[in-house]
């Protein structure tokens, strides 16, 4: 697995992020301790060293499953530590959830405790509540760094106006900059191509996508018949969810490469720079995932065919400015010699991703 810098922030991170919401059993569809440090090896031992979790996770036994690793193994400088708040850890008191300051630092405060370390790499706003201007969160998370107990911050599940106008601020008042932007990415759920890339292109900052295999739905096991823990009725097993495994599966047994891997590398060959959240609940599966590190390049007919399978409507603006019509009007009647399409945007009006 290769290391990449992640953004300008300088940190030397792996081009694969291990999310650690699977373990813990306390959600039911996790693994107990033995498990999770099984997965944990399997990932440093490929070269692995950035690792994903949240206060929330599990009921918190992620961040303490991690903390007793890494304490065992001594390995905390070696490792690059993300976690997160926001989400609830409490239904009895109103101020243990939300983006709010008190919040803020006591979710800080434990994880800090589970997971056995001074100081987090990176503390990410796990999603927007609405309910504090970028100011105030900026201004918050700007005291964190400079108490050492965070080194960077990052966004979570924001949208593009929140991201844009919090990096914005960092660099008006010499803040610390975000230095990641996660959110959900996969040949299901493009929707981040509309806003989100593009910002995160302009800002220079590294795409963090969850939900890449949608689920669990893109290695097939749906499409065999087999038990999982997505309902029938979630989007990840629509009909177009289906159509997309059948074509990754297709091609899957053509190259003798798992199919979650396909759909891993495409993620990683978008616009911008896209590191890959994988999870697994075994050592198998977390091994397939990575083998999308030893693809080099998906085949350009192959890559047409799943952004025709996946396409999406970007709507207004993006489809109005980026049309041929709009775009002869304002460059030429030959705006590609001028300017080709924007790299951020993989297909406009189903054409094939011009990156």
């Amino acid at each position: 697995m290769k290391q990449v810098l992640l953004g300008t922030s300088g940190l030397r991170v792996s081009e694969l992020c291990l999310g650690a919401m699977t373990f813990g059993t306390e959600w039911g569809f996790g693994v107990d301790y033995a498990g999770s440090k099984a997965l944990l090896h399997c990932f440093l031992d490929a070269g692995g060293n950035f690792v994903d979790t949240a206060n929330r996770y599990t009921e918190g036994m992620s961040e303490a499953y991690l903390g007793r690793m890494v304490k065992q193994s001594g390995l905390r400088k070696d490792l690059v530590l993300a976690s997160k708040f926001s989400l609830k850890t409490s239904q009895y008191s109103p101020n243990t959830a939300g983006n709010h300051k008190k919040n803020m630092v006591q979710s800080v405060e434990e994880s800090l405790q589970r997971l056995q370390t001074d100081y987090l790499d990176i503390l990410y706003l796990h999603a927007w509540d609405f309910t504090l201007s970028p100011e105030e969160l900026m201004y918050n998370l700007e005291q964190l760094v400079r108490s050492g107990k965070v080194l960077h911050t990052a966004l979570s599940d924001v949208p593009a106006w929140v991201f844009s106008a919090c990096m914005t601020l960092a660099s008006e008042r010499h803040y610390s900059r975000p230095v990641a932007l996660q959110g959900e990415y996969s040949l299901l759920n493009r929707d981040m191509e509309r806003d989100m890339i593009p910002a995160a292109c302009h800002f220079q900052v590294p795409v963090l996508a969850w939900g890449v295999l949608a689920g669990g739905a893109f290695s097939g096991k749906y499409l065999r018949g087999e038990s999982g823990r997505v309902p029938e009725h979630s989007l990840r097993r629509s009909e177009k969810a289906e159509r997309l495994a059948r074509l990754l599966d297709t091609h899957s047994q053509a190259l003798g490469v798992p199919a979650v891997a396909l759909a891993l590398r495409w993620a990683m060959d978008g616009p911008g720079k896209v590191i890959p959240i994988v999870g697994a609940r075994n050592a198998e599966q977390l091994k397939e995932s990575m083998q999308a590190c030893q693809i080099d390049a998906l085949d350009k007919e192959f890559l047409q065919e799943l952004q025709e399978a996946s396409a999406i409507s970007y709507g207004f603006p993006h489809d109005f400015l980026l049309g041929d019509q709009v775009r002869q009007l304002q460059l030429g009647e030959r705006p590609e010699e001028l300017l080709p399409l924007p790299q951020a945007y993989r297909n406009i009006q189903d054409k094939p991703w011009q990156g």
